[in-house]
Parts: structure tokens; C-alpha cells; sequence
């Protein structure tokens, strides 16, 4: 991870096309590193979530180039790297485990970031979700509370209730979210110390059970809509 991290740090230094260019060789190398990082991860993660059996790399993993289509900011790149590992891969709309080193504190997270869930959700998705929420609310929680070290991001939520949903529900909290992830930074030490594939394994299969519960009313979603 240090040769990832170093490359990152100076890529966010250095962010236009001419010093990329000079340097493709270093990041077709260090892209190669984490590839083969993601496959050790997909296959650990498989252990316990088999829905994800059979992930390559490239399906998990994204491009280095930035989209500055509609964006104020024009850097060419991003300064960090991720692989969201998901079944069907990374734009299936599924729920997934996902992992991300950043550079620096003003990348895309802030910091290296554990995440498991769903984000950007489809409206008739995240609908069957909320419908989860509903009947499952208490079993939803306390699958939240087994993911030892992880929070619920609750950035990204309605003010008040959505349309069509009870007001007295004990699980308005959770039906006001628009995204439902799991969130847990790690520092820079944890990142480089040994053994790291194995110890994110640990980390992602008590997020299992909640991730499994949100495919689970996506599938469903799914299966009304064809």
C-alpha cells in the first residue's frame, strides 16, 4: 500500500496531464498493485457473502480520471483509489463492501474510509428499502449495532418523512435516509500495517447481515419492475 499511497500523494501534487503522462508507466504499476489487492479482497469477502463470487478486479474497481464535465474543480484526476466489491460489480445498483484511500484531506472522503451499503439509490429501489424498514425496522438496527466499529452515515437525508410512509413509525430515523452505508474510517497506520486484505475481511462480515437485508429488498424491487 506505501507505493499506492506515495503515488497518490504525489499525483495530488502534480495533478495535470503532462506529469501524468511522464509518470503512466509508475501508475500502470501501482493500478496493477491494487488490482491484484481487489482480487484477494473479492475473494475473502466471497467467504461469507457468495453473491459476490466470481468479481474481477475491473468490475470493482474505477478509472483514475475525473469527469470535470459539470464540475467548478478541473483537476484532471482524482487522488485516491477504491474498489466497491457488490454483486454484479461496481454499477450494478446493489448494495456492496467498499474500500478507499485517499491522499489527502481534500479528496473525495477526507480521509481512508471502510463503507458498506448502498448510495445514489434508484427511487423504486430505495423505496423497497424504506418498505423494509418498515416491516424489519427493529431486525434492520440491530444489524447496525453487530457492525462493531461502523456508523450509519445519516449525511444524506430528508428533513421529514417521505410521502407515504407512516409519521408515527418507531423507524422514521432510518426511513428519512437516502442512502443506507455503513461508514468506518481508518488511519494510515491500520492501512499499512500487515495482513490488511484479511483484516478488511473481518471488518466487512459484520456488515454482512445489513448488506444482505438491503439486496434482498433491491432484488425484489427488481423482480416487480420486469
Amino acid at each position: 500500500m506505501q507505493e499506492i499511497l506515495d503515488f497518490l500523494r504525489r499525483l495530488h501534487d502534480n495533478n495535470d496531464r503532462e506529469w501524468f503522462d511522464a509518470h503512466r508507466a509508475e501508475w500502470t504499476r501501482v493500478k496493477a498493485r491494487f488490482a491484484d489487492f481487489t482480487a484477494e479482497l473479492i475473494e475473502g469477502i466471497a467467504a461469507f457473502d457468495p453473491s459476490v463470487r466470481g468479481l474481477r478486479p475491473q468490475e470493482c474497481t474505477y478509472r483514475i480520471a475525473r469527469d470535470t464535465r459539470f464540475s467548478a474543480d478541473k483537476r484532471p484526476y482524482k487522488n485516491w483509489i477504491s474498489a466497491f466489491v457488490a454483486p454484479h460489480g461496481k454499477q450494478s445498483g446493489y448494495a456492496g463492501y467498499y474500500f478507499h484511500l485517499e491522499s489527502s484531506g481534500d479528496g473525495l472522503l477526507g480521509n481512508h474510509l471502510l463503507a458498506a451499503g448502498a448510495v445514489c439509490i434508484e427511487p423504486a429501489l430505495l423505496r423497497s428499502i424504506r418498505e423494509e424498514v418498515l416491516d424489519h425496522g427493529g431486525e434492520m438496527m440491530r444489524e447496525i449495532d453487530r457492525a462493531r466499529g461502523f456508523r450509519l452515515d445519516t449525511t444524506n437525508r430528508l428533513k421529514r418523512l417521505p410521502t407515504g410512509f407512516p409519521a408515527d413509525s418507531p423507524y422514521g430515523e432510518l426511513l428519512r435516509q437516502k442512502d443506507f452505508c455503513l461508514e468506518k474510517a481508518i488511519s494510515e497506520r491500520e492501512v499499512l500495517a500487515g495482513g490488511l486484505v484479511e483484516r478488511l475481511v473481518e471488518e466487512f462480515r459484520r456488515t454482512q447481515p445489513f448488506v444482505a437485508r438491503l439486496n434482498r429488498a433491491i432484488r425484489y424491487a427488481r423482480e416487480e419492475m420486469c
